[in-house]
């Protein structure tokens, strides 16, 4: 098979962004169920069940209007991907990007939606603990970032 035809196929796109999202599903029904294998990287990293009530950050934004603002988000970024592969405007990474962020946010919103907060498990000691569908989010908006201001530098 042609890379460039795999790459460019918004079907196999989407194949892997979901092979990504059962990956996180997977550690965080380990971690819920407290089953997380026993990986320790010396004292920076490890993996550990932490409920995680608010919003990226742990900023204090949790409840109904967390749900609500993170629903429409989702909605948004569905619309935007549809546009984008109907009216075949869009560089397939900006596809790429913008499904990469749909998977963790339909994951860590399914998290909320089934037991009111979110289930984080890579645990930085002494900075942060985050989850794979974390990581999806911040990966796939500052791509979408750089590609942005990338086309206007080109632009100016």
């Amino acid at each position: 098979m042609n890379k460039s035809i795999f790459y460019k196929n918004p079907k196999n796109i989407a194949i892997v962004m979901a092979m990504f999202f059962i990956v996180d599903r997977i550690f965080k029904y380990l971690a819920i169920n407290s089953i997380l294998p026993n990986i320790h990287a010396g004292q920076f990293l490890k993996l550990s069940f932490i409920p995680n009530h608010f919003i990226s950050f742990s900023l204090p934004l949790s409840g109904t209007p967390l749900m609500i603002i993170a629903g429409l988000m989702i909605t948004i970024i569905v619309l935007a991907i549809i546009y984008l592969i109907i009216n075949k405007k869009s560089e397939t990474l900006e596809v790429v990007l913008l499904t990469t962020i749909l998977f963790g946010a339909i994951s860590n919103y399914t998290d909320r939606v089934f037991y009111g907060f979110v289930i984080d498990y890579i645990d930085l000691q002494n900075f942060t603990v985050f989850n794979f569908a974390d990581t999806m989010i911040c990966l796939g908006a500052a791509g979408i970032i750089l590609i942005n201001f990338r086309k206007k530098r080109k632009n100016v």
